[in-house]
């Protein structure tokens, strides 16, 4: 787990440098931001960020605002830090989606073994992890979709939704369950949005996209008999 990449998100830069002196020491490279704004900006320039170290209570945008918008795109692992200790705000952060409560004042020795912990849980790599059919394999820890031997880069919605296709291979998919399972429960938008990132996923599938078929009336099927 040594040189991960780290995002510490904190307003106060004597805490941002008590956490990265530590994370440092420990063979982590640390990259910074002072509030929430900064947070999503040095998010969307990194592609390689391993964990996100984020404070929530900041100027600008807060941590669950921060949380939020990351977890549209991705399930980079997060360790909340926080100066409030209350049930209801724990449960906020792991219904967003959050991995980890930490609560300050907190002994920078106690962070990085729970940043180690993390780590070590989110990138555990097991059969279910991986997804491969016809040419086609997936990783789901670390994103990577390769075609007959080939990198293929896809969106975070566009892996999603592949990985769903895959995941249910043979099995004709309603719209709704498709917005339900990719889009998550809450999502109000129109069906266009699947047709849009169906055939994206299509043209980056080349001749192997054909496996994806229309099911008039229903939804879609990734099937690769003809």
């Amino acid at each position: 787990m040594k040189n991960s990449k780290i995002l510490v998100v904190d307003d106060e830069p004597r805490m941002r440098k008590i956490i990265n002196d530590f994370l440092t020491k420990n063979d982590y490279n640390v990259i910074e931001a002072a509030d929430g704004e900064e947070a999503l900006n040095v998010f969307y320039a990194n592609s390689d960020i391993d964990l996100i170290l984020l404070d929530v209570m900041m100027p600008k945008l807060d941590g669950w605002e921060v949380c939020k918008e990351i977890r549209k795109e991705s399930k980079v692992p997060i360790i909340m830090l926080t100066a409030r200790s209350e049930e209801s705000d724990e449960l906020l952060g792991f219904k967003l989606g959050v991995d980890e409560y930490i609560s300050k004042p907190f002994s920078p020795k106690i962070l990085v073994a729970r940043v180690e912990a993390v780590l070590r849980r989110t990138r555990g790599i097991g059969a279910m992890d991986i997804i491969e059919t016809h040419g086609i394999v997936m990783n789901k820890l670390t994103h990577v979709v390769t075609v007959d031997g080939n990198p293929v880069e896809f969106s975070f919605k566009e892996f999603e939704l592949l990985a769903y296709f895959l995941e249910n291979e043979g099995i004709a998919l309603p719209r709704a369950n498709i917005l339900n399972n990719v889009w998550n429960y809450d999502y109000y938008g129109e069906d266009r949005t699947i047709d849009t990132h169906v055939k994206k996923i299509r043209s980056k599938l080349g001749e192997k996209g054909k496996y994806i078929k229309t099911i008039w009336g229903i939804g879609y099927k990734f099937e690769t008999l003809d």
